[in-house]
C-alpha cells in the first residue's frame, strides 16, 4: 500500500506560494496541466431520487421554520494512517441517497409566507489539478478514486449542491431555530454549538427513526434483492463445509462475504458463524472455532445492498448434513415456535403479539421436556423460559440491521403493526455448555431460525422463504445443493 504524500511530508494546507517540500516548482508546475475533461453530462437520477424527495418534503412539514442539518460522517481512524470504510450514516443516506464521507443535507426554512424548506446537499467538489490538492493530500482522488463533481451530484441526487467547505461558516452565521442529527459530524456539531440543544436534536433523530418503519416499495424491493443475495450466500455456505472442517468458522465467514461484497455493498453486520457449542453464544462474530461434523453450525448473517438496506437471516444447520434426533428434536421445538409467531405478524397485531406466540410454544417444550417446572402460565409470567430462550423474538428491519431504533417505545415495541413494515422472527433455544440445570446431552446445543417478513395488507410475506426451515427440508436442501 503506498504511503500518501500527506505521510511524509507538511500538510497541503500549510503549503504556500507554490513551495512544495520534497516536489521541485518544475513538477509541481506540471502536475497543473494536461489533464482532459472528465466531467459526465446527462445523467439521469439516482432510483430512489423522488422517494428521497418525498421523505425530505415529510421531514420539512414535521418541522417547520427550522433549520435542519443531516450530516453523513467522517472517515474514522482504523489504526495509524489506515482508516475503516465509510458507510454514510443511515438518516443522510435515507434523505439523500448519497453515501458520500462529509457530505451534509441541510434543509433551510423558506419565508413563513411560502412555508417549507429548500433543500441543499453540501458535497466536496473534484480535486483541485491547481492547488495540487488530487495528487498531493492524501483523501485526493489520485490516492482515494475520482468524486461526482457538484453539477454531477445535483443531477443524481436531484438536491442542488454546494461545497462542503463553505458550510461550517455558513452555519455559524446562521439564525433561527436549528436541529441537527448528532454523533457523526464533530465540525458540524461544533459550528451549531450555540444553536442547539439535545433535547431538540434528539426529536429530530425520532422522527427520522419512526419514519423508516413502514418501508416504501422501492425500499421493499431493496430488501428483497438484500434477502435474494443472502440465500445464494448460505448455499455458498453449504457447499464448502468440507473445507470448513479443515479450517475453521472463519472459512464459513469468508465464504459470506465474498457474496455479500460481490452482490452488495458489503455484510449488514457481523456475521455470526458458530459451530458446536459456540452457537450458545448470542453475537459469536470472534468466527475461530472449529467445525465438526456432527455438530451444528447457526449462521446469522447478511448482505447490504448498494442502497444500505440489510438481510437479517438465521439457520441452524446439521454441519454433516443429517441431524441427530436430540438435534431435530430441539430445531423442530424452535421451528413450531417461528410458525407460531410469523403466523401472528399482521396489520393491526401488537408488536409483541410474534413474540408472545413465540415464547409461548417454546415454554410449552421446555416444561413438556421437564426442564422447567409448569404450569406454562406460571413460567411465562415469571419469565423462566428465558434462561433458555434469552431474547426478544425479533426486531425492525431496513437500513440498519436493528431498524428504528431510535423510535418512541409507543411507536414500536407498544405500537400496532401495519402493512409495509417489515421484521425479524427469529425465536431460539440455547443450552449453555456449562449448564447444570439441563441433561448433559442437551449442554452446548443452539438453535435459532431466522426469516425477514414484510406486513402486508391481508398478512404478511416471507421474504426469506427460498431459504428451507422445515428440518427434513434442510436436509434435503443442503444435500442438493452440495451436488450442485
Amino acid at each position: 500500500m503506498p504511503e500518501t504524500p500527506e505521510e511524509t511530508e507538511e500538510p497541503i494546507k500549510q503549503r504556500k506560494n507554490g513551495l512544495y517540500p520534497g516536489v521541485s516548482d518544475e513538477l509541481a508546475e506540471n502536475m497543473k496541466t494536461g489533464w482532459a475533461d472528465t466531467e459526465l453530462r446527462g445523467l439521469e437520477p439516482i432510483a430512489q431520487a423522488g422517494h428521497t424527495a418525498e421523505r425530505r418534503a415529510a421531514l420539512s412539514a414535521r418541522f417547520p421554520g427550522e433549520r435542519l442539518v443531516v450530516p453523513a460522517g467522517n472517515l474514522k481512524t482504523r489504526s495509524n494512517d489506515t482508516e475503516y470504510a465509510f458507510r454514510a450514516s443511515t438518516e443522510y443516506a435515507y434523505l439523500t441517497g448519497d453515501q458520500t464521507q462529509d457530505g451534509v443535507l441541510v434543509l433551510e426554512p423558506r419565508p413563513e409566507a411560502d412555508g417549507g424548506h429548500d433543500a441543499t446537499v453540501y458535497l466536496l467538489p473534484r480535486s483541485d489539478r491547481e492547488n495540487g490538492e488530487f495528487w498531493l493530500d492524501g483523501q485526493g482522488e489520485l490516492w482515494v478514486g475520482r468524486r461526482h463533481s457538484l453539477t454531477e451530484a445535483e443531477q443524481l441526487l436531484g438536491i442542488p449542491a454546494k461545497d462542503v467547505r463553505e458550510l461550517t461558516a455558513a452555519l455559524g452565521e446562521a439564525t433561527g431555530p436549528v436541529r441537527c442529527v448528532r454523533w457523526h459530524d464533530a465540525a458540524v456539531e461544533a459550528a451549531l454549538t450555540d444553536k442547539v440543544t439535545a433535547e431538540r436534536d434528539e426529536e429530530l433523530r425520532v422522527y427520522l427513526s419512526e419514519a423508516r418503519a413502514v418501508k416504501d416499495d422501492f425500499e421493499i424491493g431493496e430488501l428483497q434483492k438484500a434477502v435474494d443475495s443472502t440465500v445464494r450466500g448460505f448455499e455458498d455456505v453449504v457447499k464448502i463445509l468440507d473445507k470448513a472442517e479443515a479450517t475453521s468458522e472463519r472459512y464459513i465467514e469468508g465464504t459470506f462475504f465474498l457474496r455479500a461484497r460481490v452482490e452488495g455493498n458489503d455484510i449488514g453486520y457481523g456475521s455470526i458463524c458458530a459451530a458446536g457449542p459456540h452457537a450458545t453464544t448470542l453475537h459469536w462474530v470472534r468466527n475461530d472455532g472449529d467445525v465438526r461434523s456432527g455438530d451444528l453450525l447457526l449462521l446469522d448473517a447478511g448482505v447490504e445492498t448498494h442502497t444500505l438496506y440489510t438481510a437479517d437471516i438465521t439457520r441452524t444447520l446439521p454441519i454433516n448434513g443429517a441431524f441427530t434426533d436430540l438435534q431435530r428434536k430441539i430445531y423442530d421445538a424452535v421451528y413450531e415456535a417461528q410458525e407460531a409467531g410469523i403466523a401472528a405478524v399482521r396489520p393491526g397485531a401488537k408488536y409483541r403479539d410474534f413474540h408472545d406466540a413465540s415464547q409461548r410454544v417454546l415454554a410449552e417444550k421446555l416444561v413438556e421436556w421437564g426442564l422447567v417446572e409448569g404450569p406454562v402460565e406460571k413460567v411465562l409470567e415469571l419469565g423462566l423460559q428465558r434462561r433458555w430462550t434469552l431474547h426478544g423474538t425479533g426486531h425492525m428491519l431496513g437500513m440498519d440491521v436493528h431498524d428504528c431504533a431510535a423510535a418512541r417505545r409507543e411507536a414500536y415495541a407498544d405500537g400496532t403493526l401495519e402493512p409495509g413494515m417489515c421484521l425479524t422472527v427469529e425465536p431460539g433455544l440455547y443450552f449453555q455448555a456449562d449448564d447444570l440445570t439441563v441433561p448433559e446431552e442437551y449442554r452446548g446445543i443452539g438453535v435459532r431460525i431466522e426469516d425477514d417478513i414484510l406486513v402486508t395488507e391481508d398478512g404478511n410475506l416471507n421474504l426469506s422463504a427460498a431459504l428451507p426451515r422445515r428440518s427434513d427440508e434442510v436436509e434435503d436442501w443442503m444435500a442438493r445443493v452440495k451436488q450442485d
